[in-house]
């Protein structure tokens, strides 16, 4: 007679938020235990990460963590804007992005200047990408 096996559970996907923040913690973690393999590996991992932040469609250098202004409370990510007017470049604007947790998923602020309505279609594409569930590589 075959013995049963204990089922195996595979972890919920997490969206990119908590992903992120995890590895946050657990780098400065590190930081502070002086475990600079890992802090390197978790440093390595959260540039991974930023790579399914938004780029592209205006913000055209890509999203930065800034890794010395987030914590446990909190993901503050950077940017700039590539304005256009009547199909033509007229200017950048520098934001940052900040993501608190909620009880029920996240919090963004937008700060920077609003030049035509930005933050609105900034908040929209941050929040959908961080909330994104972790996808099979």
């Amino acid at each position: 007679m075959d013995t049963p096996t204990p089922m195996q559970s595979t972890p919920a996907p997490q969206p990119l938020y908590r992903r992120m923040a995890a590895a946050i913690v657990a780098r400065q973690n590190c930081k502070r235990t002086n475990n600079t393999e890992w802090f390197t590996n978790w440093s390595n991992r959260l540039i991974e990460m930023a790579d399914d932040l938004p780029s592209g469609s205006g913000i055209d250098c890509g999203t930065k963590i800034d890794l010395k202004r987030s914590n446990k409370r909190r993901i503050v990510l950077t940017l700039e804007y590539h304005h256009m007017t009547e199909g033509m470049y007229d200017g950048w604007t520098t934001h940052t992005v900040t993501a608190r947790p909620t009880f029920d998923g996240i919090d963004l602020t937008i700060s920077g200047p609003n030049r035509n309505g930005i933050k609105d279609y900034l908040h929209d594409v941050y929040y959908f990408a961080l909330i994104e569930q972790e996808s099979a590589r």
